[in-house]
Formats: C-alpha cells, sequence, structure tokens
C-alpha cells in the first residue's frame, strides 16, 4: 500500500484540523509510489484504499481536496520546469536518496529515485502552500523545496517575468514545515532507531491500519522492549520505551505529561495490555468506516474526480505562469 500504517494515522488525523482552519489538498502520491520496483497490477488497487484510508480517518470531501496525484498532469510538468533549476549537487547529498539506493542495489535505482525532491517540490508549490505538514525525515525535501522556489524566483520572478507579460512578483510561495510536535517520527516495533516504514521487509515492524484485532495483539505483544523498571520518555538509552510510549500518547491525545502520570509505574506486560487495547479502539472505527467506503466504489471516485477539478483549477494557474516567466510559447 503506499499509506498504509499508523504514522499515517497521526499525519491525517491532525490534518482533520487542518481542514477547518486552512485550503488544503490531500492527494495520494501514486507517482512516487513507482520511484522503486513496485507491483503494477496492484498499484491502482492500493491508490483507492489509499484514498478510502484518507477519508476513513476523517478528511472531509466537502472542505478540502481530495484527489490522485497522476491526475493532475501539472504535477509532472512542473517537476520538468523546475528540474532545469535545480542543481544535480542538491539532489545527491539527499540523505534519503543515498540510504534508499543503497538499500535497493544499483540494478533497481532509476532516475526517478533521484529527482524525487524535484516531484515533492511541484507538488507543493503548485499549490502556492504557505504551510506543509511533515515529518522529521521529511524536513530536508522541504528545505530542497524552499530552495528551488527562492531559485526560480530570482531566474524568472519579479521584473524578468514582468516584461514577459505576466505580473511580475515571485512565483512561488516560499512554504514553512509543520512538524506534529509528538511522534514525528514514529519508530519500528523491532527497532526504536529506525522509522516504522512500509518498505521494512517484516510487518511485526508495524502497526498497519487495516491489522484484524488478533494481528495487533501478537505485534504488540512480541515488539522489542527493555529490562530497565518502569516506563520513561527521555532516557536516551531506552528508544523503544519512547517509541511506544510516544503512540501511546499520539493514539489517546493525551499529553506526555498525563502518559508519564499514568505509565510510569507499569512493567511492561501490563504497558502492553494497555496500549494493545488503546490501538484497537483506536483503529476499529477507521476500519469499519474504511469498509463502508471501499463498498461504494462510485462515491470515491466521484470524490477523487471532484478533488482532481478543484486542485487542477490552481494548480493550472500556478504551471501557466511559469511557462510564461520561463519563456515559453503559448497555445
Amino acid at each position: 500500500m503506499i499509506f498504509s500504517f499508523l504514522i499515517e494515522v497521526q499525519d491525517l488525523l491532525s490534518a482533520t484540523c487542518l481542514q477547518d482552519l486552512y485550503e488544503t489538498f490531500f492527494f495520494i502520491v501514486d507517482l512516487h509510489a513507482i520511484t522503486l520496483p513496485y507491483d503494477a497490477p496492484e498499484l491502482s488497487k492500493a491508490t483507492r484504499s489509499t484514498a478510502a484510508i484518507y477519508l476513513a480517518c476523517g478528511i472531509d470531501s466537502s472542505k478540502a481536496s481530495i484527489f490522485v496525484q497522476s491526475h493532475v498532469r501539472a504535477h509532472v510538468e512542473l517537476m520538468w520546469l523546475l528540474s532545469s533549476s535545480t542543481p544535480i549537487g542538491w539532489l545527491n547529498r539527499m540523505i534519503q536518496f543515498k540510504e534508499k539506493s543503497r538499500k535497493a542495489g544499483d540494478e533497481n535505482v532509476g532516475v526517478a529515485l533521484l529527482t524525487y525532491p524535484v516531484l515533492m517540490a511541484s507538488d507543493i508549490l503548485l499549490y502556492q502552500s504557505d504551510l506543509v505538514p511533515v515529518g522529521e525525515d521529511q524536513t530536508q525535501h522541504l528545505e530542497l523545496t524552499r530552495e528551488i522556489a527562492e531559485r526560480v524566483n530570482n531566474l524568472y520572478g519579479g521584473r524578468k517575468w514582468k516584461k514577459l507579460g505576466g505580473k511580475g512578483g515571485s512565483l512561488f510561495k516560499v512554504p514553512e514545515a509543520l512538524i506534529p510536535p509528538a511522534g514525528a517520527r514514529v519508530m519500528s516495533l523491532t527497532d526504536g532507531l529506525s522509522k516504522m516504514s512500509k518498505s521494512a521487509p517484516s510487518d511485526q515492524s508495524r502497526i498497519n491500519l487495516l491489522d484484524p484485532k488478533d494481528v495487533i495483539v501478537n505485534k504488540i505483544k512480541r515488539c522489542k522492549t527493555d529490562s530497565f523498571p518502569g516506563l520513561e520518555f527521555d532516557n536516551p538509552e531506552r528508544p523503544e520505551c519512547r517509541n511506544l510510549l510516544s503512540i501511546y500518547q499520539i493514539i489517546t491525545g493525551k499529553s506526555k505529561e498525563e502518559v508519564v502520570s499514568e505509565c510510569q509505574d507499569m512493567n511492561w506486560g501490563t504497558f502492553k495490555t494497555t496500549l494493545t487495547d488503546a490501538l484497537i479502539e483506536h483503529l476499529q472505527p477507521i476500519q469499519a468506516r474504511y469498509e463502508e467506503i471501499v463498498s461504494d466504489p462510485g462515491y470515491l471516485d466521484n470524490v477523487l474526480l471532484e478533488g482532481a477539478g478543484k486542485a487542477s483549477e490552481i494548480a493550472d494557474i500556478t504551471l501557466n505562469n511559469v511557462y510564461q516567466a520561463m519563456g515559453f510559447l503559448r497555445r
């Protein structure tokens, strides 16, 4: 699946608050999903499933635009335009490219993996975004987006754009990061120093949103802990303890102080039961709503069609401005 595990619930539940405050865009990044080897027959299924999860987690299509990335062609077009102004050295320094290419091996690494951050920049800049919710591991990519925006604004914006018949000024807003205060980097259940990831080889390392109760019970029962007495957030020698407490904090909505007060004197057996019960209670309504949505494909299709239409209206304005500022002959 493209987005399917616990950290996405954190992001999406935070997003349900943002949609009440801002004009928001949520899209399924199917173009990003093909940067590494993938199962082509499963791509469309995973795309629909991810869209259903967005809705099941509370994203409201009457308040926010929900669409599939490849359904708005401006994403790819702007990515190509931005790539002409992005020095290759900027991409070579990206930590995620180095990590993923090392794991995948040379024969499985295509150009798309290297240029992934430029597509991400396009995703953000198309909509003149002010704030971008990101995990800690994506802050470097967002900083690159900011650098690309500033570079293109300097190269083609302002008076240069005005001389070509444009309105002048900046072509792009330079966005800011919005990082969740707790659990911004949810870690693996089997290694408290590694991020919880859909690409990890072991399914035991993560909680999938659609995991049934017995699977959740088994995963928490078997997750890695330590031999220290009590539970605490801030001991650097206890990464697994911090991670499991952070997960509990996220899904219960409690403050760090409340979690410490409740859990600091628990043993691992008691806390694992508490965490398991909280996870099941938290995911059950999401799973039930997900089943309702996927049972009505017409509803899901309409949501995605309407979302792509709204997104395209804004994206096309940005794209046409960039084409004009870069000197292209338009039809």
